[in-house]
């Protein structure tokens, strides 16, 4: 037998499609671009003097335009800090007028000639300018032909290389993070200092070694505003101005100096101001492989843990008007659960960003317990949520994760960190407290930000889809755990879900919406056994299919027709239910009672437990779902395409009007 080839790995450079080739009309005007932008550099490295390089770096006004050129980039980069930092925010979160114009006003620096730039500053803050006398007679500060002046001409041109990467970066963070330290108590100065500017921290080095690179540099603003004053304006830049007239080669030396550290700028960028995302840094970080065993136990020694809400004994009842997209009233009792379902776009997740008060879309007039929090704001509002994809901050350890909300009421460090751990080790990710988000998979991350939110202490808690990442064993047992917490939480707790089984398993009530109203409202076994929602019912696993009654036959929305034994009043109308089990497969026409047959084709099998469901489709009625054994669809052929005839006793269908 032929023994397969192997093929040889990709070369280094990346793999190459075979027959890909790069275009010669394209190739050559790039290779002339690189030889004209490296040309000029070969240029200097071709005509400095080497053997006089240090003496031409190490003259008097070399080193004096060099302490000078350090003390206003760094003064510039310091300025530019103060100020583009709350400016790139304001661009990247605020909405307001005239948010263009401030946009193309920040951009405008690097796009204005150097000289043109200085200027505007000379007719805004020399002292003839706007500005200018009044800070001369108020304070005594004159700008032009001073040090401070080379400084707001460096700050000037610089600023806009800080204000647009940092810009870039907090409009690519998900508002999520933000929104959930919100959630957990923390203010927005606290969220800004701890969350915010952690994250955004490689975008802000970018553009502050840009800036201060540029700042470096600069030559057209600062000769024309602050002028060439040796020792007080005259920087670098300017020294190679003045060098290329009475000494080529220095002027050269130092060139070559300031193309060092440029290169070294962007050399330590490595990619972060063109091209490398902190999505795709975080790609490239492996993570830990996806935890499929059971919770593991608490580290031995551990003290038994009282959760909060038990140990304070506190009472939290929820009345919630809820307006705009939603439009709605709630109503629960301290620690009752609401399982919210509904389909896409039914406004599930609107309705718990209209209860921490983050979403223009709607409004929630909010009472818990005896305390009015609708004027609040979120931080202070006492309500926890889990988002779907969990938001935890990527630079903080489960451990820190897990104790930040406790952190935000003032808790102290080492109790904070004490009873994070507790929660940890009763969820199971305790041996876990040290990794960071980017070491954990997908189900342990989930279990760390259902940690967090359950030790904020809530006054109710919001779950979006908290269990969607674990994996069956483990969502049975975090269910578990779960169920235990919220018997004896004193708040209120929304969990939207798509499972039936945590639906039933975990809910007091079932809050059906569609539309942003509320469709049914009811227990679990009430919902069940009488859904008031096609989408509910199919997701409970039923057929549903609505219509409208005359006599005993319900005229199907979608075509066709459906005989009832309970019939209902003419014209009105009502969601028939039928179980899949009650749904009879044959190969031929049945003969008998059955009131309701039709033919149709099989589509689909797939596996339910220890049975199988089965999808018809046919010309006749709306698609069918029936379960039968693997022995009956084997014994009667049953394959994608196959023909059949189904049917459905009256008798067997339950209606639910609407």
């Amino acid at each position: 037998m032929r023994r397969p080839r192997t093929l040889p790995p990709p070369p280094a450079g990346g793999f190459r499609a075979p027959g890909a080739r790069t275009p010669v009309v394209l190739a050559v005007p790039a290779l002339v671009a690189v030889a004209f932008l490296l040309l000029p550099l070969l240029g200097i490295l071709a005509r400095t003097t080497w053997s006089d390089l240090g003496t031409h770096l190490t003259s008097p006004g070399v080193l004096e335009a060099l302490r000078l050129s350090l003390l206003v980039s760094f003064s510039a980069l310091g300025l530019a800090l103060l100020l583009g930092v709350p400016l790139a925010w304001l661009l990247a979160r605020v909405s307001f007028r005239g948010k263009a114009l401030v946009r193309s006003l920040v951009l405008l620096p690097m796009v204005l000639p150097p000289t043109v730039g200085g200027v505007a500053l000379l007719l805004g803050f020399g002292r003839r300018g706007l500005l200018g006398p009044w800070l001369e007679g108020t304070f005594g500060i004159v700008l032009p032909f001073h040090t401070s002046g080379a400084v707001v001409a460096a700050t000037f041109v610089a600023m806009p290389f800080l204000v647009i990467s940092l810009e870039g970066t907090l409009a690519g963070l998900r508002p999520s993070y933000e929104e959930t330290a919100a959630s957990l108590g923390a203010s927005p100065v606290r969220v800004f200092r701890t969350v915010t500017l952690p994250m955004v921290a490689p975008g802000l080095a970018a553009g502050a070694a840009l800036t201060w690179a540029r700042a470096l540099g600069e030559f057209g603003a600062t000769i024309t505003f602050a002028g060439n004053l040796p020792g007080t304006t005259q920087t670098l830049p300017l020294q190679v101005y003045l060098l290329l007239q009475d000494s080529p080669e220095a002027a050269t030396s130092v060139s070559l100096l300031l193309l060092v550290i440029a290169m070294a700028v962007l050399i330590c960028l490595r990619g972060r101001w063109t091209g490398a995302t902190t999505a795709d840094r975080a790609a490239r970080t492996v993570r830990a492989a996806d935890d499929t065993g059971p919770p593991a136990a608490p580290a031995a020694g551990t003290e038994e843990f009282v959760p909060p809400s038990a140990a304070h004994r506190e009472r939290w009842p929820l009345h919630a008007e809820v307006t705009g997209f939603n439009r709605l009233t709630l109503d629960a009792d301290p620690g009752t659960t609401i399982a919210v379902v509904g389909p896409n776009g039914a406004g599930k997740t609107t309705l718990l960003r209209a209860l921490l008060g983050l979403t223009p879309r709607a409004r929630a007039a909010l009472r818990l317990g005896d305390t009015d929090v609708t004027a609040l704001p979120p931080h202070r509002r006492g309500v926890a949520w889990v988002p779907q994809d969990g938001a935890l901050f990527p630079h903080l350890n489960a451990l820190n994760n897990t104790a930040y909300g406790l952190r935000a009421h003032g808790t102290p460090r080492a109790h904070a960190r004490r009873t994070a751990q507790q929660w940890l080790d009763r969820l199971g990710v305790g041996h876990l407290a040290h990794r960071k988000p980017a070491q954990l998979s997908g189900g342990q991350a989930q279990r760390v930000a259902l940690a967090r939110a359950l030790a904020a202490r809530p006054r109710l808690l919001l779950l979006d889809e908290p269990l969607a990442a674990l994996d069956q064993t483990t969502r049975a047992q975090v269910r578990h755990t779960l169920r235990g917490h919220l018997a004896e939480f004193g708040g209120v707790c929304l969990l939207v879900t798509h499972d039936p089984v945590e639906a039933v398993s975990l809910a007091d009530r079932v809050l059906v919406l569609d539309d942003g109203c509320a469709l049914q409202d009811a227990p679990p076994a009430e919902v069940t056994r009488h859904p008031r929602s096609p989408w509910v019912a199919r997701m409970l696993g039923r057929n549903a299919w609505p219509g409208t009654a005359a006599g005993d036959v319900l005229a199907l929305t979608d075509g066709g027709r459906l005989v009832v034994a309970d019939p209902l009043p003419d014209g009105a109308r009502a969601l028939a239910i039928i179980a899949p089990e009650a749904v009879s497969v044959h190969l031929d026409r049945p003969t008998g009672s059955p009131r309701n047959v039709w033919p149709g084709t099989v589509r689909e099998i797939t596996s339910a437990g220890s049975r199988l469901r089965v999808l018809i489709t046919s010309p006749e009625a709306p698609d069918l779902v029936a379960e039968i054994t693997p022995s009956a669809a084997l014994e009667l052929g049953l394959a994608d395409g196959v023909p059949v005839w189904t049917s459905v006793k009256a008798t067997e269908v339950s209606l639910v009007t609407l």
